[in-house]
């Protein structure tokens, strides 16, 4: 098959897989209003409180989390108006996305090696990862690499979505040496399988969600992030960088990743050294305590 038929051939998988479960994989209503709103040039705090003010269960998370160790701000916030303005549009944004996201990874165990659930855990160590990496780098990049770890393997929600049957025979195919690093290519097994691999799939998801384009770019080339050009990168190096980091805690999950360490390239491109990527290991089990409190319901 030529570069182009593989092209159109994998295309075609990714646009019948997401029209297929657009009716069961969605975001509320209030979640997408709130994405369009902050992405606009022209809305004001004003403007998303009173998007928000109609949940009041979106209220209290958001509140929940502007209290939480996570953003380690001083003393005690009781409105809507104050996190807004003390958090930003783009924060409270990745937040509403945030609490919304975890309903989709509900579900029980596909195989003895994978459930949901533990993919969940490993959204969420990733998550914490690429805080603490941006963190490191100064960049004030912190809330959009959180919210882009949570997201990095949703194409494998869609593929639970659209067809589970094909899906535990994907991870029947990918079987693991005694250190639980898979022993082929997950990728290569999805893109025989369901004709496109996770990454694909989860990038047209996001295209449909109409999320940032960034985020479309860290769910479609996580694993390869040295195919973008240069301005396009970093945020997703953060996540690849961050996904084999979370690739040693467990529970989680790993069936993507063959090698954990990370390599030396990924590390230039975001000029971390590895010092500090171990010490962003070392610390992460904390921090993926205090991410789980903040997403709790």
């Amino acid at each position: 098959m030529t570069a182009q038929a593989q092209t159109g051939a994998r295309e075609t998988a990714v646009n019948s897989a997401i029209r297929e479960i657009s009716h069961i994989a969605t975001l509320p209503e209030i979640t997408l209003k709130i994405i369009e709103l902050v992405e606009s040039p022209t809305s004001t705090a004003q403007d998303l409180h009173k998007v928000i003010a109609n949940d009041p269960a979106l209220c209290s998370r958001i509140l929940k989390v502007v209290n939480s160790a996570f953003y380690g701000l001083p003393g005690q916030i009781g409105s809507i108006n104050r996190a807004i303005v003390l958090l930003g549009l783009n924060a409270v944004k990745n937040i509403a996305i945030a609490a919304s996201l975890a309903k989709l990874f509900r579900g029980g165990s596909l195989t003895p090696e994978f459930s949901a659930k533990d993919l969940w855990s490993h959204s969420i160590a990733t998550a914490a990862a690429c805080k603490m990496t941006a963190d490191a780098m100064k960049l004030g990049l912190s809330d959009e690499a959180f919210l882009a770890g949570l997201i990095h393997d949703i194409g494998i929600i869609v593929e639970i979505q659209y067809d589970r049957h094909k899906l535990i025979e994907t991870l029947g195919r990918v079987t693991v040496d005694g250190n639980g690093a898979p022993t082929v290519n997950m990728l290569d097994v999805e893109a025989e399988v369901f004709g496109a691999n996770h990454q694909d799939f989860g990038q047209g998801l996001c295209d449909k969600w109409k999320f940032p384009r960034s985020f479309a770019l860290v769910t479609g080339f996580h694993h390869r992030p040295l195919e973008l050009a240069n301005e396009q990168r970093t945020l997703v190096t953060i996540v690849s960088v961050a996904d084999r980091i979370a690739g040693a805690i467990k529970p989680g999950f790993r069936l993507d990743q063959p090698s954990i360490e990370v390599p030396p390239d990924l590390l230039d491109v975001l000029k971390l050294t590895r010092e500090q990527a171990a010490d962003i290991a070392n610390r992460l089990p904390q921090q993926i305590e205090t991410v789980n409190q903040m997403l709790t319901t």
